[in-house]
């Protein structure tokens, strides 16, 4: 199972969204300079390092804004220790405005 495929599994099973986009964003971050165990290179831009979370789920409903980020961190925490370097996140409860 990829990445991807893992985080769109784990946001379904925990959340139960009305929708959900999650997209792989590492090309976009090719050439971008990181360091590695002290060790500073560029990024190639492949694989799977930076994602976007685009999710409308009733549970957020009661959820502040940090919370919502809070839940979604700790749920992918396997993740993000696997290598994914950046995760953007934007949730929302239904009938929040949002910008997709």
């Amino acid at each position: 199972m990829s990445i991807q495929q893992s985080i769109e599994t784990k946001l379904r099973a925990a959340f139960a969204p009305e929708r959900l986009l999650v997209l792989n964003e590492s090309h976009l971050h090719a050439g971008h300079h990181h360091s590695e165990s002290g060790h500073h290179a560029t990024f190639d831009g492949e694989g799977e390092t930076h994602f976007r979370v685009r999710i409308v789920a009733p549970v957020f409903a009661t959820m502040s804004r940090v919370e919502r980020h809070r839940a979604i961190n700790r749920l992918l925490a396997d993740e993000l220790d696997a290598g994914v370097h950046a995760l953007a996140i934007e949730p929302a409860a239904p009938g929040e405005k949002t910008r997709w």
